[in-house]
């Protein structure tokens, strides 16, 4: 018995650390770190945070983090951020799909003067993997996740993948 359980362990190790080695590489792959990342357990832990959403319109409409605000990625406008955040020292987490996008947003966030930016490691992906909930349009919970592309949404192991 003690065997069997040896042998499974062995192999469930492995298959459940798989996906997060897949996101570490991107990320090391596609980010440089510009923007401090924040894990899940230490944003979820925070008071008094603005969750901002990087990613398309129709991403956010599919699934977001409660009460996040969308600012978008290429329809990113400063200028509306700065009406909707006047505070330059308020707790700011942007987030996308992994954190890729959310990285170039949290270095324009930076240049525009605000302080206090971290990005969410894994971002929305890694959010719903580990159990916390998203929410619709219609402020909704839900299960759906927009999961961006196929190549992408592999990362992504919890919930209802939506491709547009």
């Amino acid at each position: 018995m003690r065997f069997l359980l040896g042998v499974f362990l062995f192999l469930a190790f492995p298959l459940n650390t798989l996906g997060q080695n897949r996101l570490d590489r991107a990320l090391k792959e596609f980010n440089t770190e510009s923007v401090p990342y924040i894990s899940l357990k230490e944003a979820t832990l925070l008071d008094s945070v603005l969750y901002l959403d990087t990613r398309k319109r129709k991403e956010y409409d599919v699934s977001h983090l409660k009460d996040a605000i969308w600012v978008g990625y290429e329809m990113f406008d400063a200028q509306d951020v700065k009406t909707k955040i006047t505070n330059k020292d308020a707790k700011i987490i942007v987030y996308c799909s992994i954190g890729v996008r959310s990285e170039d947003i949290g270095e324009k966030l930076v240049k525009l003067g605000y302080l206090n930016v971290k990005n969410l490691y894994g971002g929305i992906f890694e959010w719903k993997n580990k159990g916390y909930p998203v929410y619709d349009d219609q402020g909704r919970e839900t299960e759906k996740v927009h999961a961006f592309d196929k190549h992408w949404g592999k990362l992504l192991k919890a919930g209802e993948k939506v491709y547009d």
